[in-house]
C-alpha cells in the first residue's frame, strides 16, 4: 500500500493541494482552520502536510521537476522557513503516531533508501536511513515523508506504519 501511495504521491498531492486553495480562495475557508489541520495531520502522521496537501509544496514539486540538474532541492527546504504549519509538523515528526521505520535484519545495506531520499542527498555525511551512528532522516525536521525511500526499498526494510504496531519504539538504529 505505500508503495503504492508513494508512486502516486503527485497525483494525491495535485488533487489536494488544489481542493486546500479552492476552499481558501473559493469558500473563504479561515487559515487558521488550515493551521489547524495541519497540526492534526502532524500528530498522527508527522510532516505529511507538505509534500502531500499544500498548494505551495505543489508549486514547489513542479518547480523541482523542472530543474534539469536537481539545483531546486535546496530551495524546497528554504520555502518552508515562513510557513508555521511546517514548522509544528516538523516538531511532531518525532512523536507522530506514523513513522518511517527500518528493519535492521531484513536490510542489505544496498543504499537505494538515501538515494531516494531528498535529505541525505543533499548531506550524504550527516543523515542515513540505514546506517547506524548517523542521523536518521525521517525522523527530522525537515522530512515530509514523500515516502520515496520506503518505495525504493527492495527488501521491505522500511515501512510507515503507526509506531503502536511496532514492539521496539526507538530511534530507528
Amino acid at each position: 500500500m505505500t508503495r503504492i501511495l508513494s508512486k502516486n504521491r503527485i497525483y494525491i498531492l495535485i488533487i489536494l493541494g488544489i481542493m486546500i486553495y479552492a476552499g481558501v480562495s473559493r469558500y473563504h475557508i479561515s487559515l487558521w482552520w488550515v493551521l489547524g489541520f495541519g497540526v492534526f495531520v502532524g500528530i498522527i502522521w508527522g510532516k505529511v502536510f507538505c509534500r502531500w496537501m499544500c498548494p505551495i509544496g505543489l508549486m514547489m514539486e513542479l518547480m523541482m521537476k523542472l530543474s534539469p540538474d536537481d539545483t531546486f532541492k535546496n530551495m524546497y527546504q528554504y520555502h518552508k522557513i515562513g510557513c508555521p504549519i511546517a514548522w509544528i509538523s516538523g516538531f511532531l515528526n518525532k512523536f507522530s503516531f506514523y513513522r518511517i521505520q527500518f528493519n535492521q535484519v531484513s536490510c542489505k545495506n544496498c543504499g537505494l533508501c538515501d538515494k531516494a531520499c531528498y535529505l541525505t542527498s543533499i548531506d550524504q555525511k550527516k543523515f542515513s536511513l540505514y546506517q547506524p551512528k548517523m542521523v536518521n532522516p525521517a525522523i527530522n525536521y525537515s522530512c515530509s515523508k514523500c515516502l520515496s525511500c520506503v518505495a525504493e526499498c527492495p527488501n521491505g526494510s522500511l515501512s510507515y506504519k503507526p509506531v503502536l504496531s511496532s514492539f521496539k519504539i526507538k530511534n530507528n538504529h
